[in-house]
């Protein structure tokens, strides 16, 4: 089947489209060798027609539903994952091919070809799907690790309100503003980390290897130790005969410590306990005013109603106490109409937030001010992670500093003792 279409897109296009599908096969040879692969076909006829012609025979062939189908177990772990660079080009291609009026299945067709790997999968399985009748939404909701709740969220709102092309417009802004925070952050906190790994490698090779050797000469020699080096002693002792209960042990709390925080009563308390570490807290709690003040002056700009819209904000919340605090002032602020006042009571937002807010909601602006609200924030956030960068460089040389100082402390100070005792003699 072919189809004509004609669209205004800054020039205007004359696009073919021609109904495809991503077909996986298994398939011998004539000579017997197995081969796989993927083609894109109008139906399976078309995919064993396709086959015969380059003299395969095929074993298995079935439909690519999602981006794992019809691959072996091992390949899956080492197949590329979707990459933001990749989420943004569909996000943004989606919005400006809607926004010339093309409808959404052929655009999802146009855009099968301009995407590679695993995402090029889910382009088609997003394709099939609403050649069968499912929404969007739907098929995103099938790729949870690829895309984020508000990420499907806010699709869902689009596709309810029909104004999926602005939705998917502010939502690449918001895409590529959180990604900008996200390495901001990452960069603040890759030098720290480098430098911890570094101190955690030179102190287990010292008192794996080093103090062992050392311990022996002082035992064998005599003489009192001082307290710096039987304490550096036991530690050496304790690590080099039972590193494998330590291993172990750091496996099991590790696993332990993932699924009590994917559990809900762990997932809360874990997020409880953000709120009570002192610098920590802040980031979670500006991080949860620009989710809130960003996403929900995207959706009602996009003409969905607030109670819907609350109702989004609340699911994309990341802490969970946060959530409920939200979720409990949102039943007042459907009633009554007016968010300030119950915003206020939650204790979550600034008192500058609550007031430009607030001037937002009598001005009529509400949206506008929202986003404002979020922008503003996003900058306070984005200046404190930059501080936070230039403070944590020092501290960080401060604890090598302290902890190599005292391996070397209790490591010079038996020597000197011996040398002492030999210059007596």
């Amino acid at each position: 089947m072919k189809i004509w279409y004609s669209a205004s897109w800054g020039n205007e296009l004359q696009i073919y489209w021609k109904s495809m599908a991503l077909y996986y096969y298994h398939a011998f040879s004539k000579d017997g060798k197995r081969q796989s692969g993927q083609l894109d076909a109008p139906s399976e006829q078309g995919v064993k027609e396709s086959l015969a012609k380059r003299g395969l025979f095929p074993s298995q062939i079935g439909l690519v539903k999602g981006a794992n189908t019809g691959q072996p177990w091992y390949k899956r772990w080492f197949e590329a994952k979707v990459s933001f660079k990749d989420k943004i080009m569909f996000t943004k291609q989606l919005a400006v091919l809607l926004k010339s009026g093309i409808p959404l299945l052929h655009a999802l067709e146009l855009l099968v070809e301009q995407f590679q790997g695993k995402m090029r999968n889910i382009i088609v399985h997003l394709k099939d799907g609403v050649k069968e009748g499912r929404s969007l939404t739907d098929g995103l909701n099938d790729y949870p690790n690829e895309f984020s709740k508000i990420y499907i969220q806010l699709v869902r709102a689009g596709e309810a309100t029909g104004n999926l092309d602005l939705i998917l417009k502010r939502l690449n802004v918001y895409l590529d503003r959180d990604e900008a925070i996200r390495k901001k952050v990452n960069d603040a906190l890759r030098e720290p980390l480098t430098t911890l790994g570094f101190i955690g490698l030179v102190v287990i090779g010292l008192l794996t290897f080093l103090v062992p050797r050392l311990a022996k000469i002082f035992t064998s020699r005599g003489g009192k130790l001082p307290l710096p080096t039987k304490i550096l002693m036991m530690i050496s002792n304790f690590i080099t005969q039972h590193y494998l209960i330590l291993l172990g042990t750091i496996i099991l709390g590790v696993i332990l410590f993932k699924r009590w925080v994917k559990s809900p009563k762990g997932a809360y308390q874990f997020d409880k306990l953000k709120l009570k570490i002192p610098v920590l807290k802040f980031f979670v709690r500006i991080t949860a005013v620009v989710q809130f003040s960003r996403t929900l002056g995207m959706l009602l700009e996009g003409g969905v109603r607030l109670s819907e819209a609350l109702n989004v904000v609340c699911d994309i919340i990341d802490n969970r106490v946060l959530a409920d605090s939200l979720e409990k002032a949102k039943d007042s602020i459907i009633k009554e109409g007016k968010i300030t006042q119950y915003l206020k009571q939650t204790g979550l937002f600034p008192p500058m937030a609550i007031y430009l807010i607030g001037t937002g909601e009598e001005s009529g602006e509400l949206a506008q001010m929202l986003q404002s609200v979020g922008d503003n924030y996003e900058e306070e956030l984005s200046d404190l992670t930059s501080k936070l960068s230039s403070l944590i460089d020092p501290i960080m040389k401060l604890v090598t500093a302290l902890v190599v100082g005292f391996i070397v402390i209790a490591m010079v100070m038996p020597i000197v003792g011996m040398n002492k005792l030999v210059s007596k003699k």
